[in-house]
Parts: structure tokens; sequence; C-alpha cells
């Protein structure tokens, strides 16, 4: 996940796919089983490098981060891991550590207000991001996720937090919102669940 175009641009030193390894060995070290039975794992990570290899990776860093992100989530669904909260990355600064060294903190960590992990993967591969709040999807553009498909609704569907966990409730729309392919009103989602509104799918990952 991590290697990519990173392997080629820095062929020396300390590379990206070197922490994207360490970070998932650091999952499978720290995981943990919750009062549901469900293996938990970390899934707030701070890695520190020196100031040098820092200054290398901040033309790329977003990248980077969001590379890393992925590497845990894809990590986490092969293994069958649970995070308590969204999969975070932050590179940070630490004079302790020497060029081409790296430590990577690992926690576990829930979201805002309780809520559990969760994110949209929208059809152009980004990925939404679902916190302690409401997000309204539809097709005007006051809406979270604004989605310019004639057969969606002006204010579609809502994805509400409930527990650890997020659901997805029809406002009405006319066309109807479907999960795996069936019509609902009103439905908790699961890792994997592919959302229909109108033409255009979106798939709810737990992580």
């Amino acid at each position: 996940m991590v290697e990519g175009v990173f392997a080629r641009v820095f062929r020396s030193g300390l590379r990206p796919i070197e922490i994207g390894r360490k970070l998932v060995r650091e999952m499978d070290a720290n995981r943990s089983v919750d009062v549901r039975g469900r293996t938990i794992v970390p899934n707030s990570f701070t890695v520190r490098v020196s100031e040098e290899d820092f200054d290398r990776f901040a033309e790329i860093g977003d990248t980077l981060v969001r590379e890393l992100c992925d590497a845990a989530r894809e990590h986490g669904r092969d293994e069958g891991y649970s995070f308590l909260g969204p999969v975070t990355v932050e590179l940070m600064v630490d004079d302790h550590v020497r060029t081409g060294e790296f430590r990577i903190d690992a926690r576990m960590r829930e979201g805002p207000g309780g809520v559990g992990a969760g994110s949209l993967l929208l059809p152009n591969n980004e990925r939404y991001i679902l916190g302690d709040r409401v997000v309204t999807i539809g097709r005007l553009p006051d809406c979270d996720i604004t989605i310019t498909d004639a057969n969606v609704s002006r204010h579609h569907a809502e994805i509400r937090p409930r527990g650890d966990g997020f659901v997805l409730v029809d406002l009405g729309s006319t066309n109807g919102t479907r999960v795996n392919g069936v019509r609902v009103t009103e439905r908790e989602l699961f890792d994997g669940d592919e959302i229909a509104f109108g033409n255009t799918r979106l798939v709810f990952q737990a992580s």
C-alpha cells in the first residue's frame, strides 16, 4: 500500500514502506479483545522522525499520511480487526530520533463523542470520514456530500452516529436508497455495505 511512488522517490535513507510495515506490526502487537468479543487494535498513530527526514517528507506529507491510513485500514480488514475510532496518522519531529530512524506511538482512541470508526468511499476513490455529527447526502450544494445525479433528491438521506456505529436514514427521497441492492428507510451500516443513491454508489467501511 505504501511503496508505489515513494519507493522510487526515496532510494536511500528512511522510506515510507518501512514506516508502513512497522505500523501494521504495531497493530498486531497491541491487539486486544473488547467486551463484545471483537479484536480491537490501535487506530491512532504518531510517527516520530528526525527534522531532516520530516523536511524530506514535507512535499508529500498529505499523501504519505493518507497511504499509511489506508494501509492500516486494509490490514485491519484482512485480519478481521475492529477500530474504536477513525484511523489517524500524524508525522512529528522528535529531536531524540536520528536521521534514517523513526518511532511509532500506537494508541486506541475513540472518535469524538465516543463514536466508532466509519468512512465512506466515494465514487472518485476519495474517502469521507464520518464523525459525531449527522452527514447529509443529496443533490444540493449545501449537503455535506453533494451528488450530481438527476436521480438523487435534493436532500436524499442522512448518516447519523448511533452508539459506536452509524445509521443510514432515507429522507423520503423520490427514488429511494438501497443498501446491497435492498431498498431501505433506515438501516445500521456494516463494514463493506454498498449504498446506492440513484445511479451513484458509495461503500461504507468501519474504519
